[in-house]
């Protein structure tokens, strides 16, 4: 049976986020990262995620917390949904194993702790971008490729964007 519980066990803090990540390691587990805003659920991120989890063994999201969306400039309104909203919804998907909130406006320092084995981004970056001004750089690609691990990106699903949808509801 599944219960509200086991959602909330998913999402930890960033020390406890590196200590699973650490045991899942010893056990020779495969890490997969990747991170984003998750404002508004959609089949996008859904498929996205499902994806992402399946170029490994455990799939942790890194979720910008509502100050760092804000300084993200994504609008006035955003995030529409707060960190613990977008960090329950994700936490409750199946695929993924933990959901960690940071603070800061890249996950560069989360992805550096981690060390995951799995770097994934959608197809609107480019992992062989090594120019860190360029908006297709996926912070953290270094790191990850230095330390032997893949950086992958996946397509996004067309007509799915929570900008999209939010500029929908604003003109209806």
């Amino acid at each position: 049976m599944h219960k509200i519980e086991d959602i909330k066990k998913r999402i930890v803090s960033i020390s406890d986020t590196q200590k699973k990540v650490s045991q899942w390691k010893s056990e020779n587990q495969t890490i997969v990262f990747t991170n984003g805003c998750f404002d508004i659920l959609h089949k996008g991120h859904v498929s996205y995620l499902f994806e992402a989890a399946s170029y490994g063994d455990k799939l942790v999201i890194g979720i910008n917390a509502d100050a760092s969306v804000k300084r993200l400039n994504k609008g006035n309104d955003r995030p529409i949904n707060d960190e613990n909203a977008r960090a329950f919804l994700i936490a409750a998907l199946s695929c993924v194993a933990l959901v960690v909130v940071f603070e800061e406006d890249t996950p560069k320092e989360l992805i550096e702790n981690l060390s995951p084995d799995c770097l994934v981004k959608g197809g609107d970056y480019d992992a062989n971008e090594t120019n860190i001004e360029s908006k297709k750089y996926i912070v953290g690609s270094e790191h990850v490729k230095k330390r032997g691990g893949k950086v992958i990106t996946i397509d996004l699903v067309e007509g799915f964007s929570s900008t999209s949808i939010i500029n929908k509801m604003k003109s209806n």
